[in-house]
């Protein structure tokens, strides 16, 4: 199966209507699509309420991506707020532990920062967070090329494959050291994520480390061609694995939802066990 969603529920202004309150934008968002990237757990591990709030506002076979803490991928500046990393990991799988509960967890997203190079320290942090996280499935996604230089790509992969990482597929500007190819290889036979990050060099590169990067490294809409060409290698990896998740992340310019909807028509795909629209009657 392809799900096809969005990074957040909260910013897609064409999939409600004028005046929808925050509070129920997750259960109109679930009418549209099937599978959500939770990002607000990359800024505070999430209290037990916020989950089980989202939980029961999405169907049951509703799908969640859980972005890991930035304290657990290098993001924090500062110290964490725990006293160990220990405690750090376990609060969050605290935290996730509902929406294992619910069978809604597709995965945990380890994004790691542009810094976060090929090395024999990283490579290490890499098997101690799988360690920590124990039988919970989790996508690794890099931000340095050198994971995926010649020299070390197979490496990298074989890697992943052995300590099985789901493999975070990435369509990103390429914007030299700071962004990564598309490599098209899913490292385990059930699930595989593809991440939309647009192809706006220049906001890619002006973004690192300004205070606008938000409105600028996003901003990029795919025209039909870009998205004809990855509804074909959707359809390959979905002919590899048994789930490919799809999350379109360029919406500094409110596009994902668009494109996300453009990309489910394009593969003719019909999601059964949606949440039921509200009519506009006038």
């Amino acid at each position: 199966m392809i799900w096809i969603g969005v990074t957040g529920w909260g910013d897609h202004d064409t999939l409600y209507k004028p005046g929808t309150q925050q509070r129920d934008k997750l259960k109109e968002y679930a009418g549209h699509f099937p599978v959500v990237e939770l990002d607000s757990s990359f800024y505070a591990v999430q209290p037990e309420r916020n989950n089980r709030k989202w939980i029961a506002d999405t169907p049951e076979n509703f799908q969640f991506v859980v972005k890991a803490y930035q304290g657990m991928t290098g993001h924090q500046r500062g110290d964490i707020p725990f006293k160990t990393k220990e405690e750090m990991f376990e609060a969050f799988k605290l935290s996730v532990g509902p929406y294992l509960e619910a069978g809604k967890l597709a995965t945990v997203l380890f994004q790691f920062p542009p810094w976060f190079d090929c090395c024999k320290e990283h490579v290490d942090y890499l098997r101690y967070c799988k360690q920590h996280m124990e039988e919970i499935d989790c996508a690794l996604e890099f931000r340095n090329q050198s994971w995926f230089t010649p020299e070390f790509r197979q490496s990298t992969l074989d890697f992943m494959k052995k300590e099985n990482w789901i493999h975070t597929i990435c369509d990103e500007p390429q914007a030299g050291e700071r962004s990564i190819p598309t490599v098209l290889e899913p490292t385990r036979e059930d699930k595989v994520f593809v991440r939309f990050h647009g192809r706006n060099v220049h906001g890619w590169n002006k973004a690192a480390g300004g205070k606008s990067w938000r409105e600028v490294r996003y901003l990029y809409r795919y025209n039909e061609a870009e998205l004809k060409e990855w509804a074909g290698y959707l359809r390959e990896l979905d002919s590899q694995c048994k789930d490919v998740y799809a999350v379109f992340n360029n919406n500094s310019g409110g596009d994902a939802a668009d494109n996300a909807k453009q990309m489910i028509d394009l593969l003719g795909l019909e999601y059964q066990d949606l949440a039921p629209q509200q009519l506009d009657l006038f």
